[in-house]
């Protein structure tokens, strides 16, 4: 099997944010083996993989050998019942993925519309929008040992998933590479989750009552076309923060202040806050400092208007969190990975 080291090469095109940092070695993988076989060659180096790159901040050059995973493949398992198994290799785009499922009528990732990335990626964030989580249609996932070049399929169970977040954000942190992820979901009586204020008035807005998986598909694309910014052109990473979980006590108090702030109920004593929200009232939206900035049409997204570095768009994200913190007493999380 012969594989290419490149070096010194510019990780602009590899990162949604655009940031144009160094990697000294890199390297493409196209399947499993290659994936074993590099691992098997590279034991005692350090190695940074590099999925779709849609979910990071590069803040600085990267002095290793970066894996980038670009495994492509989509199988069908057909199960009784009005389901079915699909598995998709790492390296598929995540939106085109969930494209192939809605033209195959396979029910259960719709909602999943235009989340940028990469399969591979998608369940170490638990990726989610609109009432709807990976963990929902998750069955399993393979994934490489990055030490030993072993093979682990790891169940819903075991993955541990939480808010944007799994097993592989936190204990098993940098120790494997997903490789492949299979989902189950319908082939007939599709659930519908329309819950969403946003998606139910771009339904009505259509006179659209009995909606298919396509037109819910639809809906949410358009949602997301109005309110986040296309990586293709302006550098960015979706959403930058987590929405912010609090006690009910706490938002009691932050409402007599604020009546009309907005709030989803998680459970009897904790609430959910939209970070966007936060931002806003902290004048921020549509802030820009040099090529570093904030959306002007969503809060919660940062972005590189052009040549701004990753320490920069962090000094932004930070200038940010400091603010949230003096006006309302709430720490915002990062969603995005800095690196």
């Amino acid at each position: 099997m012969h594989l290419k080291i490149e070096y010194n090469k510019s990780l602009k095109n590899y990162n949604t944010f655009g940031i144009d940092v160094i990697a000294s070695e890199f390297i493409q993988i196209n399947s499993e083996d290659e994936l074993i076989e590099v691992i098997s060659i590279n034991k005692n180096r350090k190695l940074f993989i590099l999925s779709g790159g849609s979910n990071m901040l590069l803040t600085k050059n990267l002095d290793c050998l970066v894996i980038h995973i670009a495994i492509k493949g989509i199988s069908i398992h057909q199960q009784p019942n009005g389901t079915i198994l699909v598995t998709a290799n790492a390296g598929e785009n995540w939106h085109d993925f969930v494209q192939f499922c809605i033209k195959n009528d396979y029910g259960g990732l719709e909602n999943l519309s235009l989340i940028p990335g990469y399969v591979g990626s998608a369940p170490i964030q638990n990726i989610g929008a609109y009432g709807i989580e990976l963990k929902d249609t998750f069955v399993t996932c393979q994934a490489v040992h990055i030490s030993t070049g072993e093979k682990k399929t790891f169940s819903n169970t075991e993955c541990n998933f939480g808010y944007r977040n799994s097993i592989f954000k936190n204990e098993l942190k940098g120790k494997y590479i997903i490789t492949q992820v299979t989902f189950k979901l319908t082939t007939e009586k599709h659930t519908l989750n329309t819950s969403y204020g946003a998606i139910e008035n771009a339904l009505t807005e259509n006179n659209i009552t009995t909606p298919t998986i396509k037109e819910i598909s639809e809906a949410v694309i358009k949602i997301r076309r109005s309110k986040l910014p296309d990586p293709l052109e302006i550098g960015n990473s979706g959403s930058f923060f987590k929405n912010p979980v609090i006690n009910l006590y706490d938002f009691e108090q932050l409402q007599k202040s604020y009546q009309n702030i907005p709030f989803y109920k998680v459970n009897e004593n904790t609430i959910k806050i939209p970070a966007g929200w936060l931002i806003e009232q902290c004048n921020y939206k549509g802030k820009r400092w040099g090529d570093a900035g904030v959306h002007n049409k969503q809060a919660l997204v940062l972005v590189n208007h052009n040549n701004a570095s990753g320490q920069e768009i962090l000094e932004v994200s930070k200038k940010i969190q400091e603010s949230v913190f003096k006006k309302f007493n709430i720490h915002l999380e990062t969603e995005v990975n800095i690196i």
